[in-house]
C-alpha cells in the first residue's frame, strides 16, 4: 500500500485488479474522502480535486473541514506493560514518548 499526502491531509492507495483503477482514500479524516486514477499523475490530480471540493462543500454549508490528526495518541497500557516499555526506553536513554514512536515509526515502514 502506499500513500499520498495533500497538505496535511493523508491518502492510502491500494490497486483494484477488477476496475483496473488505483482507489486513495484519506486515512486522517472523518469524513469518507476517496478517489481513482488510473495512473500515478492522474491519481494525484483526483486527490487534489476531491480534496478542493471537499474543502467547497465544507465552506458551502458553513461546517469546519476535518482537521488532520493532532499527532497525540493516549494509549492504555496494563501496569505490568507499563513499567516493561518505559524500561525498555530507559535503557536506550530515550523517554517513553520518543522509544514508542521510534518502535510505532519502525512497525508501519515493515
Amino acid at each position: 500500500m502506499a500513500t499520498l499526502r495533500y497538505h496535511e491531509y493523508v491518502a492510502a492507495v491500494d490497486y483494484d485488479p477488477e476496475t483496473k483503477l488505483f482507489h486513495g482514500r484519506v486515512v486522517n479524516a472523518r469524513s469518507v474522502i476517496s478517489f481513482y486514477g488510473a495512473t500515478g499523475e492522474e491519481l494525484e490530480r483526483e486527490f487534489a480535486t476531491s480534496m478542493e471540493t471537499y474543502f467547497e462543500v465544507c465552506r458551502e454549508n458553513g461546517i469546519t473541514p476535518d482537521k488532520p490528526y493532532s499527532g497525540r495518541v493516549n494509549i492504555r497500557l496494563t501496569p505490568e506493560l507499563h513499567r516493561d516499555v518505559a524500561a525498555a526506553a530507559h535503557s536506550q536513554g530515550k523517554s517513553l514518548n520518543a522509544w514508542a514512536a521510534e518502535v510505532l515509526k519502525q512497525a508501519v515502514l515493515q
